[in-house]
């Protein structure tokens, strides 16, 4: 029978966990998703700003809101807002975490809101495509006809499923602590990765490990000397 570290699952978010998506990156996705808004439901830029926002904080993501309220196609939202003709050129990751990450044992995945076309084009651009075993991507968080994006708890005791492993055998590295907080209630370990999130504030004053949080780290590197006590 394998070891617990052949056992062993990651699933890596991407954007401000594995490069600095910063305010160039969320920045022009956040003026695309109005611009999107303005476009197709014929909205002054005031009150998409306002519907993304409100959607964003109640659903997760802005998407969901949209597709629910106002019947917009998921494929051409994702496409439409995503494509990003700069993006190459914002991209900044850190080479040590990503050699840590190759490091680390057992199956390493994706799991981004994210559409699939931008996924790929940032692992490509930061050279770091094989270090993951797949990619699953927002457009793969479906359920009984319903997108069910991070931080769906169904969704990632799905994906566990799918990936034949326990959920004490995964552990999701995010930025984001509600997802990190969803995993946490299904079984997962969890990383909270804060080396790409603003400095000071909130953040700061919070406790050295935060409910849901088993490991906080500005830097993926220290995955290798603490990654040991997340194997379940």
């Amino acid at each position: 029978m394998p070891g617990k570290a052949a056992r062993q699952v990651w699933l890596f978010d991407l954007d401000n966990t594995l490069h600095d998506a910063g305010s160039r990156v969320f920045g022009a996705l956040h003026q695309a998703m109005n611009d999107y808004v303005v476009r197709e439901l014929a909205l002054p830029h005031d009150e998409a700003n306002r519907l993304n926002q409100l959607y964003w904080q109640r659903y997760g993501a802005t998407l969901l809101g949209l597709q629910r309220h106002h019947g917009v196609d998921p494929a051409h939202f994702l496409d439409h807002t995503h494509r990003l003709p700069e993006l190459q050129q914002w991209l900044s990751g850190h080479r040590p975490d990503f050699a840590a990450i190759r490091r680390l044992p057992g199956r390493k995945f994706i799991l981004t809101n994210a559409p699939r076309a931008y996924a790929l084009r940032v692992l490509r651009w930061l050279g770091i495509s094989g270090l993951f075993d797949a990619v699953f991507s927002i457009e793969d968080m479906s359920m009984f006809g319903q997108l069910r994006p991070k931080p769906d708890a169904r969704m990632l005791r799905r994906l566990a499923v799918k990936l034949a492993v326990p959920t004490r055998r995964c552990v999701l590295v995010e930025d984001t602590r509600q997802h990190l907080k969803s995993a946490r209630r299904v079984g997962m370990g969890t990383v909270w990765m804060q080396g790409y999130l603003h400095r000071g504030g909130a953040t700061a004053r919070l406790p050295l490990r935060p409910a849901g949080v088993d490991l906080r780290l500005r830097r993926l590197a220290g995955m290798r000397r603490h990654g040991a006590r997340l194997i379940r």
